[in-house]
Formats: C-alpha cells, sequence, structure tokens
C-alpha cells in the first residue's frame, strides 16, 4: 500500500438488505467479504475494525441472512455478505440468498474488490471453488483471508496457503492469500491495509 495509512476515524451501520429489499446504496466505494457460513467473517470483520459487535455474529451457521454496509471513515463501505453454502436451510431461503449477492455484484460499478473467507483447517470445496474461480473471471480484485491461523503453527500456514495456490490452478496467486486470526489478531492490519490500497486504487496484483 502506498501513500495512505489505514487508519479508521469512524465506523458507521449503513443499513441492512434482504432479498426483498433494494440493492444497496453505491454512493461510495465498497470491498465486500464473503465466505461460507460460519468461516469466521464476521468475527474478522470485527477484529478488523475494533469493535466487538459491529458486525452480527452467531454460533449458528447461516444467522446472516441480510447484506450489512458499515462506513468507514464516511468514505467507503464495508460489505458484509451472507454466508454461503450451509445445508441445512431450505432450498428456496439459499436460492433467495444467492439471488439477492448475486444482484448485489451485478454492474455494482462502486464495488473495489472483495475479501473472500476460507477456513484454513479445511479442504477447498466445490462450492468455495466456483465462487473464487467467479469472482477471478468477474476481474476484481480478489484476496483471500485464511481464517483461524492460529489453529495451525506457521509451517502448516505456508502448506496450506501453498496447497490453495495449486486447487485453483494459478487463478489466483500466492500474494493475493493471507493467513489470518480474529483471536490472535495474525494478518489483521495487514488486511486492513490491503482494504484501504483497494479504495485508494492501489489495486493487489493478480498475475
Amino acid at each position: 500500500m502506498t501513500g495512505e495509512t489505514a487508519r479508521i476515524t469512524s465506523i458507521e451501520p449503513a443499513g441492512t438488505f434482504g432479498p426483498r429489499d433494494t440493492v444497496p446504496p453505491a454512493d461510495l466505494p465498497q470491498v465486500a467479504f464473503t465466505g461460507r457460513s460460519n468461516v469466521g467473517k464476521s468475527s474478522l470483520i470485527n477484529r478488523m475494525l475494533g469493535r466487538r459487535k459491529l458486525a452480527p455474529i452467531s454460533s449458528t451457521p447461516g444467522k446472516t441472512r441480510k447484506i450489512h454496509l458499515f462506513k468507514i471513515n464516511g468514505q467507503f463501505y464495508i460489505v458484509d455478505l451472507p454466508g454461503y453454502g450451509f445445508a441445512k436451510l431450505p432450498v428456496e431461503v439459499k436460492q433467495r440468498w444467492e439471488l439477492m449477492v448475486k444482484r448485489y455484484m451485478a454492474g455494482n460499478e462502486a464495488l473495489r474488490g472483495v475479501v473472500c473467507l476460507l477456513d484454513i483447517r479445511r479442504d477447498l470445496t466445490d462450492i468455495d471453488r466456483a465462487m473464487l474461480l467467479s469472482l477471478a473471471e468477474k476481474g476484481l480484485p480478489l484476496m483471500i483471508a485464511l481464517t483461524k491461523a492460529d489453529k495451525l503453527k506457521r509451517a502448516r500456514q505456508n502448506q496450506a496457503v501453498d496447497k490453495l495456490v495449486r486447487s485453483l490452478g494459478g487463478a489466483v496467486a500466492r500474494e493475493q492469500i493471507l493467513p489470518t486470526s480474529s483471536q490472535s489478531g495474525q494478518g489483521v492490519e495487514e488486511l486492513l491495509e490491503n482494504v484501504f490500497a483497494l479504495i485508494c486504487g492501489d489495486v493487489l496484483d493478480q498475475t
């Protein structure tokens, strides 16, 4: 990141949007966070923003059912998307969520990049792969935050990163993957710096 300091001076909840609501406002640049249900997405957002209860957290997978927007420094939005891949939800509910997220992504000129969260301890699933390849094909700047990194030693973390790069067949570079932990704080500051970099136009290198 160049030129700007990743410093948060203000955070303002900017609304929630469900399947029947209008598309969230595109008046400011946005960085969206997505990931499987129960991957620790809301916990990581809260740690990154320095607020324990900002993004809703639940031990029940699939609890986040709306798009949550948070206005940062009055200049851009962090967007918390509903978790995907929770098998126990009714099919019609999952379809509504998927349609809502697709509608948010489609033609959103305010979207500067996406952070996709994966559990560092788990193998890449088909739905994860489909999501990541879809995002890569859209040409959006993409970063992968591997959550719960505190559960593994550094050597195992590096192995997990290398394995993920191989699994995606080169669609994502190693530099786009960051082990993180909402518990220990590992990688959180770097993640925030990359979010600011996306907003400032200092886009992650995807080559």
